[in-house]
């Protein structure tokens, strides 16, 4: 079955050696160019795959590409250095070449990806045999105020920032900026907050922040003499829309692209706007995307009597058992390998690439709310879904709310699908017999799971 849940597979991350420091690469595709992609800020390898949103973009540039992934070094995957020799743009360079040289390219395209946009050009107009083409979402020439940049934050900004990501590295530090559609959505923001902690110690946050407020590239753009494609969403609440704007007159024969939107992060909001003029400039063909529909198995769990419990406990105890009871979902979930959609109240939605595995993350945390003194009721279906971002939807997960509401207390009520997949499994049933579903055509017969 595909993958539902994006971070469920991912490529094998290797080493190569820049000087004395091992950095961490991932190759994905066997497309006809190689591509390396440079991402902004910090980074970490393997957590990119565990966000559908951010597997899913990185999928579809491997679609038309060898892409070459890494974490520079100081973060992520790749050795940690001291706080006082992070990398200047000539190391992150020197990364880069001993990276391609690991994948036997010679010569690639770059992305650059916010801050990574600067090395990318710095990158193409030294080693201009090296690189096939330059890309560059999101990104700035300078990082702060001059008078031909007045767009751009000023010192005191850049301060106020770094105080923030010495005082909140752990948390959801820049998500508002970064991606304001974002904003609310519990499942990203725990990812987001887990990510930056992954790719970077406070310490090491701090000062890559301000070492990138130092980034002054604009005398680098004349000298820029590869094919260059710039793209900027005209509303991004991080970037100035100006910066692309300003390196799009300076590069020669530059193509610039604005498209519409506030989200700074590509794979957040209509990625396919981005990645449709990324791969016509790289390969003069424009496909759009690929069909976002995979074959999924669909969970939803509700606890039984929870407002006549909320109304014996009183708000404040039904808040802590309520936040108890998330918890124990999230850790099952965790544990097989489940994919939290959606928590509306006291439920969940989620899938999972694998039927048994989705019966046995339900019966597992029928047994931890169970220590809480909860009972829950679960429904699953398993059928084809659309994936809208970190949303699904599709006849597959009305099917298994529409299960979920006919299943008894403390049960894990399945459709005759999932039993039929799950055959040989061990997994025990009792008929529950044929129901008629609302909204959905045809009988459909339930089972049990023991």
């Amino acid at each position: 079955m595909d993958v539902a849940r994006a971070g469920a597979t991912q490529p094998e991350t290797r080493y190569a050696q820049s000087g004395d420091v091992n950095i961490a690469f991932q190759v994905v595709g066997d497309g006809p160019l190689d591509l390396v992609y440079v991402p902004g800020w910090v980074s970490h390898l393997e957590y990119f795959w565990q966000e559908p949103s951010y597997a899913a973009f990185l999928r579809r540039l491997a679609s038309f590409s060898r892409l070459i992934l890494f974490d520079k070094r100081g973060t992520g995957m790749s050795d940690r250095v001291p706080d006082n020799e992070l990398p200047t743009l000539e190391q992150r360079m020197d990364d880069v070449r001993a990276v391609m040289d690991a994948v036997g390219s010679e010569e690639a395209a770059l992305l650059g990806m916010s801050e990574g946009g600067p090395m990318c050009l710095l990158f193409a107009a030294t080693y201009p045999e090296r690189t096939r083409a330059a890309i560059i979402l999101g990104s700035y020439a300078r990082r702060t105020w001059a008078p031909d940049h007045p767009w751009a934050p000023t010192e005191a900004d850049q301060e106020a920032f770094i105080e923030e990501v010495a005082r909140d590295w752990g948390g959801t530090v820049g998500l508002a900026a970064r991606a304001p559609s974002q904003v609310g959505n519990e499942a990203f923001s725990r990812w987001w907050s887990t990510y930056l902690r992954m790719s970077a110690s406070p310490g090491a946050a701090k000062t890559f922040t301000r070492m990138n407020a130092q980034i002054d590239v604009r005398d680098v753009l004349p000298l820029v003499q590869v094919p260059t494609l710039i793209v900027h969403r005209a509303g991004d609440r991080a970037m100035s829309v100006e910066g692309s704007r300003y390196m799009a007159e300076r590069i020669e024969g530059a193509r610039y692209v604005e498209l519409p939107g506030e989200d700074h992060l590509p794979f957040v909001g209509d990625q396919d706007q981005i990645l449709d003029e990324v791969e016509e400039f790289l390969t003069g063909v424009r496909r759009g995307p690929e069909p976002d529909r995979v074959l999924a198995t669909v969970l939803f769990t509700d606890i039984v009597g929870s407002t006549e419990r909320a109304a014996e406990l009183g708000d404040r105890r039904w808040r802590e058992l309520l936040e108890a009871h998330h918890a124990a979902v999230r850790g099952e979930l965790e544990r097989f390998r489940g994919r939290e959609v959606d928590t509306a109240g006291d439920g969940f939605l989620a899938t999972f690439d694998g039927p048994a595995r989705a019966i046995r993350c339900a019966t597992a945390i029928r047994g931890a709310v169970e220590r809480l003194g909860l009972t829950i009721r679960a429904g699953l279906h398993t059928g084809e879904c659309e994936l809208h971002g970190n949303n699904v939807s599709g006849l597959a997960v009305h099917m298994g709310a529409r299960v979920a509401a006919l299943a008894r207390p403390g049960e894990v009520l399945v459709s005759s699908t999932v039993k039929d997949l799950v055959a040989g499994s061990g997994i025990e049933f009792d008929d529950r017999g044929v129901h008629k579903l609302k909204g959905i055509p045809g009988d459909w017969r339930l089972y049990a799971a023991l």
